[in-house]
């Protein structure tokens, strides 16, 4: 439950500190005082967006900080699910700079609005117009009935079969998709594999073509030169085997006065050896070195296919044709394995819509045992708030699968004897949607774990005594929850355990909001003035005294 409130330098409040019951508190105040500026400070608290604007001083920051004790609701997995210290004591706080920056805190960590929305959720449930407004949605509705009848673990597993059935769903029409797109270009794709797979690219070698072909067409050239190295080495008169022999000789006969003689008579005894052998193969090759026209015009053919392929494909060399035919070698066997990942998906797909289909008839059938218990009970309560000729009607339809199932459900009203059940737009009055909200939220009361709730004239269009009625009624659900209840009404503001004043200041400079908690003799005299305005009778006095004594207040005076 909320144990301090402090709202500093927001809109008209300058600075302000409620620290309330842990039972029924009551705000009033007169219009325009700053009730609704309070709860609009609190929905910052949750994560609501920011703006600078609002701030009362805009060279300071406003501060809004709410203290709460949740020791006795279980809401360990939360904080650790968020990555945050839980303590039985827990502070939210939110500044925003006046430059409009915002900054959360969770125990004075600093968290994401995200985060900050997720503890929020679980610490206070503010209900308000808007709320009346949406239970007029089907899907509000259908919130509330799950609620109602304890399905929400049943449905969070729907749900997760519902996902993971769309994902595999999406997956399928995306791999389809690809197929199709494959399938357009399968036969240009093939066409160009199969031009390289007939090219036989792994058995060419294109550098030793081209130096080949080299070769040949300068056939005789390399033979008349060959055969002038050739005589140089070994044939001529003065050829340089013949010129090596004599000085190795010479080496030798002096060899035998000095080391060093010998030592180079063996070097050029080496070099003399490696000579003949150069000598041997520019005579082998050049018996070998033959013109052939032939075999020119094969290799120049062989090369033009490989050169247009290069052109063809964009790419400079050999290795960058074998690298494009690995590339359409997998373009065309992927059309094959996307064939099986299709039949894989359609599998997977089909399991997962029965078992959506499955859990989903599961969860209609639980909704629909419930929707009796709920029409008796909404029309028992709304009859003790003066409605007792209401009647409560669950129109229920089965549909295809979405997020929250397949029930379409929608929750019919009349308040008058004979009349059919209509929508509840059509049907209820503005003041029948506010008995109707809080009759939800009382029978939803038990039902839920939220520490604090808080209604903002939820009370709208009633009076005398369904007021009174009201009252006790949001007295016992404040016997299981911390209530703040802002309100016009009297007969609310003498039900209260603790009751609150709004109020404006007016200071030379400007206006600001106040709040402060009432003594019994204060609240005696708020809720005269409530009674009968500005100057209660004596007449009023009393009235508020009866309300108070009605819950129990020892009365002074």
């Amino acid at each position: 439950m909320l144990v301090d409130l402090r709202i500093k330098n927001y809109a008209l409040i300058e600075q302000l500190q409620l620290q309330p019951s842990a039972l029924l508190n009551i705000i009033t105040g007169e219009t325009g005082a700053g009730k609704s500026i309070m709860l609009g400070a609190i929905g910052l608290l949750l994560g609501n967006r920011a703006d600078s604007k609002m701030l009362f001083d805009t060279a300071k920051k406003c501060v809004i900080e709410g203290q709460f004790d949740i020791s006795g609701y279980q809401l360990q997995d939360i904080f650790e699910a968020e990555d945050l210290d839980y303590d039985a004591q827990c502070i939210l706080r939110r500044e925003i700079s006046p430059a409009g920056k915002s900054r959360a805190f969770v125990n004075d960590t600093p968290v994401t609005l995200d985060a900050l929305r997720k503890i929020g959720a679980n610490l206070m449930d503010i209900h308000s117009q808007h709320d009346t407004l949406l239970l007029g949605d089907a899907v509000f509705q259908l919130n509330l009935l799950d609620l109602y009848a304890g399905l929400v673990p049943t449905r969070a597993q729907y749900g997760t079969a519902y996902r993971q059935y769309r994902k595999l769903e999406a997956d399928l029409k995306s791999v389809e998709s690809q197929v199709a797109q494959a399938n357009k270009e399968l036969d240009y794709n093939s066409f160009l594999l199969n031009e390289l797979e007939e090219a036989r690219l792994d058995t060419e070698d294109q550098e030793a073509m081209e130096q080949e072909i080299k070769q040949l067409e300068h056939a005789e050239e390399i033979k008349f030169k060959l055969t002038q190295a050739l005589q140089a080495l070994t044939e001529s008169e003065y050829c340089a085997t013949g010129s090596m022999k004599e000085a190795a000789s010479l080496l030798g006969q002096v060899s035998t006065y000095a080391d060093a003689f010998k030592d180079l008579k063996v070097r050029l005894d080496s070099c003399l050896i490696e000579l003949h052998d150069i000598a041997d193969e520019v005579e082998t090759a050049e018996r070998r070195t033959e013109g052939d026209p032939a075999r020119i015009d094969e290799l120049q053919g062989r090369l033009t296919s490989l050169y247009n392929l290069q052109r063809k494909h964009q790419v400079r060399d050999l290795p960058g044709l074998l690298e494009v035919r690995e590339e359409l070698r997998e373009k065309v066997g992927s059309v094959l394995n996307l064939d099986k990942e299709i039949s894989r998906l359609r599998r997977d797909t089909e399991g997962a819509l029965a078992t959506v289909t499955r859990r989903g008839a599961q969860l209609s059938e639980q909704r629909q045992r419930s929707f009796p218990k709920f029409q008796k009970e909404l029309a028992s309560l709304l009859a003790d708030l003066g409605m007792p000729n209401s009647r409560i009607v669950v129109q229920h339809s089965v549909g295809q699968p979405t997020t929250s199932g397949i029930d379409v459900v929608s929750i019919l009203f009349t308040a008058n004897k004979g009349a059919q059940p209509q929508t509840l737009s059509k049907a209820a009055s503005g003041g029948e949607f506010s008995r109707l909200m809080l009759c939800i939220k009382y029978m939803l009361a038990d039902k839920t774990a939220l520490p604090t709730i808080v209604f903002d004239e939820i009370d709208t269009g009633i009076s005398g005594e369904i007021a009174v009625k009201v009252g006790r009624m949001m007295q016992q659900m404040a016997k299981k929850h911390q209530l703040i209840a802002i309100s016009h009404l009297p007969q609310m503001a003498a039900a209260g355990d603790s009751h609150y004043f709004v109020y404006k200041e007016d200071r030379a400079d400007r206006t600001i909001s106040r709040i402060r908690e009432l003594t019994l003799q204060e609240r005696i005299r708020e809720i005269a003035q409530m009674i009968s305005g500005a100057n209660p009778s004596e007449y009023a006095f009393q009235s508020a005294r009866e309300l108070l004594a009605m819950r129990g207040e020892e009365l002074v005076g």
